[in-house]
């Protein structure tokens, strides 16, 4: 006779450790904050930074606010149609992101 298939939709072990503080330290979702530090040499100094600085998203903003200051100021003759784009596309997105600041919080 032969032997009847068997499905098994759970895991063998049901059991979980589970260390919020670990949690965070890999990037893992806790809560409503997603932070994924990716690889780094030193974790613990990227975290001081976000703490002490600023997001990721605000240090970016700064750049891009400075990037716009020096694109103002900065003779940009001589640039090959490829590097005219680049400039073109980084501005659309910094005047869609300050489009979106003065929008208001979603």
């Amino acid at each position: 006779m032969p032997r009847p298939m068997q499905l098994s939709l759970a895991p063998e072990q049901l059991w979980q450790a589970i260390n919020p503080w670990s949690f965070y330290q890999q990037g893992a979702q806790f809560g409503l904050v997603n932070i994924q530090l990716g690889r780094t040499p030193n974790p613990q100094l990227e975290q001081t930074i976000l703490e002490e600085v600023g997001s990721y998203g605000r240090q970016i903003g700064r750049l891009g606010d400075a990037l716009e200051v020096l694109l103002r100021h900065v003779k940009l003759d001589g640039l090959t149609q490829q590097e005219a784009d680049a400039l073109d596309m980084l501005r659309g997105q910094l005047a869609e992101i300050r489009r979106i600041k003065q929008r208001g919080p979603a």
